[in-house]
């Protein structure tokens, strides 16, 4: 079973939806009180904050680290006056704080604009790998289906207080970054590497921490870490979106030990499908992931679904891909919650209003949150058992699609 976990950075706002820079307070404060669990660190602005969970080999149990990072990033937030919540970019126009390191202060200086004005949220899916060459063979058969991820996660439609034209302009913003973006087919260790190098002997980035490639080997663990999600509204989409990477990865590593080639698709043509995902969601057209020809979004996320099947199941993850895939398609994204604030009123503090309302109406109190993680998770443990359908399922299919075996 490989193990797997998330890393969820989230904005941290005051009451009126405004970000609140207090990065530093709330790490220093929850360093006194650390006692294990999912952990938090320090972003590159003082206005955002990272949740790190525990590597895990149940969806059922990260999910519950899920609910309870954010119960804990919540918790510390709201002694000084703030919030933790899972918005991708800031509603409201911003002004950033850079974090008080000597890492994070040198960005400002170097990159400009790009680093001063950098306020993004995501979700980092990690999965564990057996050895440097299993992990190289995974990112080169995984390249062409992350763009779906971007389309699956979009949580960033309204951006510094307008709507901004994309489901995930987060993505869009990210992708300023020098080293950011998909890569090439490797083929080997030696080639990975020589790749990190060759960016690095460029001087344009300053060291293997700014390898923003949208899946790379991790530095400091022994796993495939996939990097374009939007941070997801809805925790039980953040772990949807998490159990289809380790499907894709344990998929991949199948087919690099049978020996099959990996699909030679140009990285610029990865780069226009991510692009379309992140203008246009689950929404409207996306690239198929393997032809690069426009197709329905529900189209390219069932070849998705079909791609990953066999490895979800043998995970127990089959049901939790099956009805968080469906479910996402039936009712949209975060960014769908958004549009709908912001046109009711013209107010992007709204949009931020009514993902805090949200969060507080799952959670209540962070007892509660924590209660409800429980809950959540010995019903999904339960769905893994069963094979129960999610409620929404039948509304998924009754629009048109059917997420089975062909």
């Amino acid at each position: 079973m490989r193990t797997f976990g998330v890393e969820e950075e989230l904005l941290l706002v005051d009451d009126d939806g405004r970000t609140a820079p207090v990065a530093e307070s709330v790490l220093g404060g929850a360093e006194q009180r650390d006692a294990g669990g999912p952990q938090l660190a320090r972003e590159i602005q003082q206005e955002m904050i990272e949740v790190i969970s525990r590597p895990h080999e149940t969806s059922a149990r990260l999910l519950e680290e899920v609910f309870a990072g954010r119960a804990r990033a919540e918790a510390e937030a709201a002694r000084f006056g703030a919030h933790a919540v899972a918005l991708a970019a800031s509603p409201l126009p911003s002004r950033p704080h850079p974090s008080e390191t000597a890492r994070y202060l040198g960005f400002m200086e170097r990159y400009g604009r790009t680093a001063r004005t950098s306020l993004t949220c995501g979700l980092h899916v990690h999965v564990s790998v057996d050895s440097p060459e299993e992990g190289v063979g995974v990112l080169d058969r995984i390249r062409t289906w992350l763009p779906l991820l971007v389309a699956l996660s979009a949580n960033s439609a309204v951006v510094d207080g307008e709507d901004t034209g994309y489901e995930s302009f987060r993505f869009e913003a990210w992708n300023r970054w020098p080293g950011s973006g998909p890569t090439e087919v490797f083929g080997s260790v030696d080639a990975y590497r020589e790749f990190e190098e060759g960016l690095l002997s460029t001087g344009v980035i300053v060291d293997q921490g700014m390898l923003y490639l949208d899946a790379r080997l991790s530095r400091t663990h022994p796993t495939v870490e996939v990097r374009v999600a939007d941070v997801c509204q809805d925790p039980g989409d953040a772990v949807t979106i998490a159990a289809v990477v380790r499907a894709l990865v344990e998929t991949a590593a199948r087919e690099w030990q049978a020996g099959l080639k990996p699909c030679d698709v140009p990285a610029t043509l990865i780069r226009l499908a991510s692009w379309k995902a992140a203008l246009c969601g689950v929404g409207a057209e996306l690239l198929h992931p393997v032809r690069m020809r426009p197709v329905p979004a529900r189209e390219a996320v069932r070849e998705l679904f079909l791609h990953i099947a066999d490895s979800a199941d043998d995970a127990g993850d089959g049901e939790v891909v099956r009805s968080g895939l469906s479910t996402i398609l039936a009712r949209r994204t975060g960014s769908t919650m958004q549009r709908r604030a912001f046109a009711r009123s013209g107010d992007p503090g709204d949009v931020v209003r009514e993902a805090l309302r949200v969060h507080q109406r799952s959670s209540g109190s962070v007892a509660a949150l924590a209660d409800a993680a429980l809950a959540d998770a010995a019903v999904l443990a339960d769905r893994q058992r069963t094979g129960e359908e999610v409620a929404g399922r039948g509304s998924a299919r009754d629009q048109g699609l059917q997420l089975s075996r062909r």
